[in-house]
């Protein structure tokens, strides 16, 4: 046995999908007449409109279908006829489109004729108008390619500037380098020179100091004998 709950919540979702469904019966009405008075590109335009229209009243009925099998039994004839009587409406909105839809000379205007050899000049004419904007669309991206192309060729001339100068900067530190060593080199040697100087004077400063010490020693010793 149903949950008299489930079945009332049923009832009303049903009626609230049946409320909705009328307006966009309404909305697509209304769409349907604007479209027999409109030829061209605005009909094409309408025509898509309404076939969306279309599409969201066939899901709205496809929703009614779904929950009118959760109404009470006393009441869910009432609403079948209902539901029978929305799809009717729209199979007839349904049929009336594709009328429409199915009108080349509403929808290419003047341009539509029943002469073969014009529509098929009518078909060379626009694949001739397509083919040249496919050529139009290709020469811009080529010439946007070309645009990049010299973008970057500049940003790789900047950048092997760059790393010139980059050498010759390192370049001339190396050669300072260089130098520098030279001149540490010579320092290293000057230096060496001066130790081995100072090194001597110290040997001959030892040995004089000796000599003065032995001579006094000698003095002091012959003194007293």
């Amino acid at each position: 046995m149903s949950n008299p709950l489930d079945t009332d919540a049923g009832s009303e979702l049903f009626a609230s999908y049946e409320a909705e469904l009328k307006l966009v019966q309404a909305d697509l009405n209304q769409k349907l007449d604007q479209i027999s008075e409109l030829s061209g590109e605005p009909r094409k335009s309408a025509i898509r409109l309404a076939e969306r229209t279309l599409d969201e009243a066939n899901e709205l009925l496809g929703q009614m279908r779904i929950e009118k099998q959760n109404i009470p039994s006393a009441t869910r004839s009432k609403a079948n006829q209902r539901f029978r009587n929305f799809e009717s409406d729209i199979d007839a909105q349904k049929r009336k489109l594709k009328t429409m839809s199915d009108d080349r000379k509403a929808l290419f205007g003047n341009r539509y004729s029943d002469n073969p050899d014009h529509d098929q000049q009518l078909e060379q004419r626009q694949q001739l108008l397509s083919g040249t904007e496919r050529l139009d669309r290709s020469s811009q991206r080529l010439r946007e390619s070309q645009r990049i192309a010299n973008e970057t060729e500049g940003i790789g001339r900047d950048t092997l500037a760059d790393l010139q100068l980059q050498r010759e900067t390192i370049q001339h530190t190396r050669m300072n380098m260089l130098e520098s060593e030279g001149y540490v080199d010579r320092s290293v040697k000057t230096l060496r020179g001066m130790a081995r100087r100072m090194a001597t004077n110290r040997i001959i400063t030892v040995a004089i100091i000796t000599v003065l010490v032995l001579l006094i020693i000698a003095v002091i010793y012959s003194k007293f004998h």
